[in-house]
């Protein structure tokens, strides 16, 4: 069997007063989930609970992510979630806080025989 990805989507949340690295992240990778209805496991005939899934979130500061948090968004599959340096701190007029924004990118994929 091989690893074979079948979908990827594209996200993006902020935080806009909070600078709440995990809600930011959170939003970014709903974005990516929220925008499709496709039900690739049926397609392939495999149980939603085979689906591979791999999320990257980039954020400011990535420390600053709670994990168990992003992966409860996931009804079912198997998430592996990464958070790596990236997204945008954007600092607010007079020095008034900034606005965080995370950037998530979500594969699907599923073990299966190369055709």
């Amino acid at each position: 069997m091989a690893k074979t990805r079948v979908l990827v989507e594209f996200g993006m949340g902020t935080s806009l007063r909070r600078e709440d690295y995990t809600e930011a992240a959170k939003r970014a990778i709903k974005d990516a989930l929220w925008h499709n209805s496709v039900s690739v496991a049926e397609l392939f005939g495999f149980p939603k609970e085979a689906m591979i899934i791999d999320a990257e979130v980039g954020v400011a500061r990535p420390e600053r992510v709670d994990l168990a948090a992003l992966k409860a968004i996931f009804p079912y599959g198997q998430p592996e979630i990464t958070v790596t340096q990236g997204g945008l701190d954007v600092e607010k007029p007079d020095g008034a806080g900034r606005t965080v924004i995370a950037n998530a990118a979500v594969s699907v994929s599923f073990d299966m025989e190369s055709i």
